[in-house]
């Protein structure tokens, strides 16, 4: 199993935003990132109307979308609210898996925080790896502005080395 970090927050705080930062700094390191977006609806991900969602519909167990850009992948599974399970099925050979969500879950995580959404964090600081906020901690969590993608990139690195 790849290294795995979750970065989890508040809704509508920036995890996403948080992440289009991030992720291409981890690639001009050299890293290949897997990220796992947590989706807690029970609805498809796929668009309804369109091929592969048709087709995933009319009973197929996997649907693969190939364009010139991309190639997506669509299976239907039980169990998949196994995150190991899944991760050591789609994501092996990667440098870094990112998990989006999952605050819950058992990985380090870097909470995204933002002073206007809440006055609290979610997790305690002994589940966080890093911190990303508008606001000063008392605590030795490392912590990154909100805009620092380069700083938590650079961290992630470093981790990922002494890992």
């Amino acid at each position: 199993m790849p290294p795995i970090v979750s970065v989890v927050a508040r809704s509508n705080t920036g995890k996403t935003t948080l992440l289009e930062g991030l992720l291409p700094a981890l690639k001009e390191a050299g890293l290949r990132v897997a990220v796992v977006k947590h989706h807690h609806h029970t609805s498809s991900f796929d668009t309804p109307g369109k091929d592969t969602f048709r087709l995933a519909e009319a009973g197929a167990d996997l649907v693969v979308g190939v364009s010139p850009v991309q190639v997506a992948t669509f299976s239907r599974e039980t169990g998949s609210d196994d995150l190991d399970s899944v991760i050591a099925r789609h994501c092996a050979g990667y440098d870094l898996v990112i998990t989006e969500g999952y605050k819950r879950g058992d990985y380090p995580k870097i909470e995204v925080h933002r002073a206007e959404r809440s006055t609290e964090l979610l997790c305690d600081f002994g589940e966080i790896l890093a911190l990303v906020t508008d606001t000063d901690w008392a605590t030795n969590v490392p912590q990154f502005s909100l805009d620092d993608a380069d700083g938590l990139a650079a961290f992630l690195v470093a981790w990922l080395d002494n890992d």
